[in-house]
């Protein structure tokens, strides 16, 4: 520090006191020294090499083959015509959307849409929670995938009782998504071409 040339007023008690010598820099940078060494004494252990909590594994989803649907086949068969997997209702385990219809010999059979849950117990078949399309909304289902926690599928149908079973002239895009303890739907609706 380079001393003020400004003159010293005489009432001005005078301050030795107050000019470091290298005792003083020795003594504060021992000090210090002292506080940063007892602050890394002071200091809590390295962090061990703990496990992140793992979480619970989801059950697999419901397999689609052995529910038992509602629907009436007459004595025949049924097929699972096309499934879908996917958490639906945000509780971190997957459902199974089944589309489901009795075997026919010809034309087209109607489908139902099922959304299936795990049974009770390890071993218990998946159930039926919800019907998405009933069979005799006469609908047949293509298409169908789970996005985004919601249902999506392609609803073919008819315009009147006058349109040929094999030619459906009818086409929804449709989805469905879990609110407020419920599927709700929306459509967009469009004609097929011939």
């Amino acid at each position: 520090m380079q001393p003020s040339a400004a003159p010293v007023p005489a009432d001005l008690p005078d301050l030795a006191h107050t000019h470091a010598r290298p005792a003083h820099w020795l003594g504060t940078a021992t000090a210090v020294a002292a506080v940063v060494a007892l602050a890394a004494l002071l200091q809590p252990g390295p962090a061990g090499a703990t496990a992140a909590p793992v979480a619970p594994r989801p059950a697999p989803a419901p397999e689609a083959a052995a529910a038992d649907y509602p629907l009436e086949c007459g004595g025949g068969d049924r097929t699972v015509a096309a499934r879908a997997t996917g958490d639906l209702d945000g509780d971190g385990n997957p459902e199974t959307v089944a589309v489901v219809h009795c075997e026919a010999g010809s034309g087209t059979p109607p489908s139902g849409v099922y959304v299936l849950t795990r049974g009770k117990g390890a071993d218990a078949a998946g159930r039926v929670v919800a019907t998405l399309v009933a069979p005799e909304q006469h609908r047949s289902v293509t298409g169908l995938a789970v996005r985004d926690g919601a249902v999506h599928a392609t609803l073919l149908g008819y315009s009147s009782p006058e349109v040929p079973s094999c030619c459906p002239d009818e086409k929804e895009q449709v989805s469905w998504a879990w609110k407020g303890g419920a599927f709700v739907r929306a459509t967009q609706r469009a004609a097929l071409s011939a």
